[in-house]
């Protein structure tokens, strides 16, 4: 299920080829799409496994979303071109960034949907890292929902190290919103928001065997 919503022409020139690109390759399935918010501002909170994570997740989205990227990538030749022309911005992940914070903000002040990876790094063995709090935090403070999203397959297909991804099977699955509680103080707030996005996230991840 596609929803509608503003008009994003990079992405829907590309999106059908995408979609039968990433099915033959990687066996891609989407659920619970019907959980995407259409309008409104809304936190996207992906875990974090390959590269393509961004442009994979957001092949059912049919709106406007905004990515925050590590600010390392952009001085790359081409790549740095296309991730500003999906409309991705800078954070400088090894500290604070209040810059990329007020960007986040006013996207979301102004109704838009922002993609953040909480882990704020790739999976280097596929399994889901802790989450740092600085999205949560945003939501809590501006009232805003999370949509959590579960990437599985990707690390299988994608891992670090390997300069191309080889044939697989990725499963993304979109859960329903989580709402911050505005009866909290916004730290307890941020903290339970991070909490249950991660239960979400987890729990329909594949159990890992022992190494």
């Amino acid at each position: 299920m596609y929803l509608r919503g503003v008009r994003t022409p990079v992405l829907d020139f590309f999106r059908p080829a995408m979609m039968a690109l990433a099915r033959l390759y990687f066996g891609l399935e989407l659920k619970g799409t019907n959980n995407i918010p259409a309008t409104g501002a809304v936190l996207i909170t992906p875990n974090h496994q390959t590269y393509a994570d961004p442009p994979l997740a957001s092949i059912p989205i049919r709106r406007s979303v905004h990515y925050m990227a590590w600010n390392r990538l952009f001085p790359l030749p081409l790549f740095g071109w296309l991730i500003r022309r999906l409309r991705a911005f800078p954070v400088e992940i090894e500290s604070a960034d209040p810059r990329a914070t007020r960007e986040a903000v006013r996207l979301l002040q102004a109704g838009e949907a922002v993609m953040i990876f909480p882990e704020a790094g790739r999976s280097l063995d596929g399994t889901v890292g802790r989450f740092r709090l600085g999205a949560f935090r945003l939501a809590a403070s501006l009232g805003v929902p999370i949509l959590p999203v579960t990437i599985a397959g990707g690390h299988e297909a994608w891992p670090p190290g390997r300069a191309l991804p080889r044939p697989g099977r990725i499963t993304i699955t979109y859960h329903p919103l989580v709402h911050p509680d505005p009866a909290l103080e916004p730290r307890e707030a941020a903290r339970q928001l991070a909490e249950r996005a991660y239960v979400a996230i987890t729990r329909v991840l594949p159990t890992r065997s022992p190494a």
